[in-house]
């Protein structure tokens, strides 16, 4: 039964005609109102969850940007790099045979390439905690390091 009929109802026997109600101050039972705030945390609960995740999906794929454009920016980088030994390799060459009369292309190659594996050999010599072997790269000489190194293996099992 509603408000307004119960009040009708008794205010009838008195002379009064009861148009409309106004309540103020609604007072459910205890059970309607934790039911009511179990449900509004549900949905607040099931939101925060929603916009938590959809937060770190946005991490993700923005990492994943960045990740994408550094790569592709060292690629440029190392292109550039390679394009500029390349340029200083040409005019190295040029003004060498320009310089030394007699010398050929191969010679310039020769002693670049020769110059670049005394540089490498010092970088690696320099650095802290080296641990790298070096291995002749001519037929003979590798032959006969991989068979000293077969034979030691060898002579380990024995």
């Amino acid at each position: 039964m509603s408000v307004k009929t119960a009040l009708a109802k008794t205010m009838t026997q008195y002379g009064y005609q009861i148009l409309q109600v106004l309540v103020t101050d609604l007072d459910p039972d205890q059970r309607v109102k934790n039911a009511m705030n179990e449900i509004n945390s549900s949905k607040r609960l099931k939101f925060a969850v929603a916009e938590r995740s959809e937060g770190e999906k946005i991490l993700k794929v923005k990492s994943a940007e960045a990740e994408a454009e550094s790569k592709y920016l060292s690629g440029v980088g190392v292109a550039k790099q390679r394009k500029a030994i390349v340029d200083g390799l040409k005019e190295s060459i040029v003004d060498f045979s320009e310089g030394v009369k007699g010398s050929s292309s191969k010679d310039v190659m020769d002693l670049l390439l020769l110059s670049q594996y005394f540089d490498c050999i010092r970088e690696v010599g320099t650095s802290k905690n080296c641990k790298t072997v070096f291995i002749p790269s001519s037929k003979s000489e590798g032959d006969s390091t991989r068979n000293a190194l077969l034979q030691a293996d060898l002579a380990k099992l024995l």
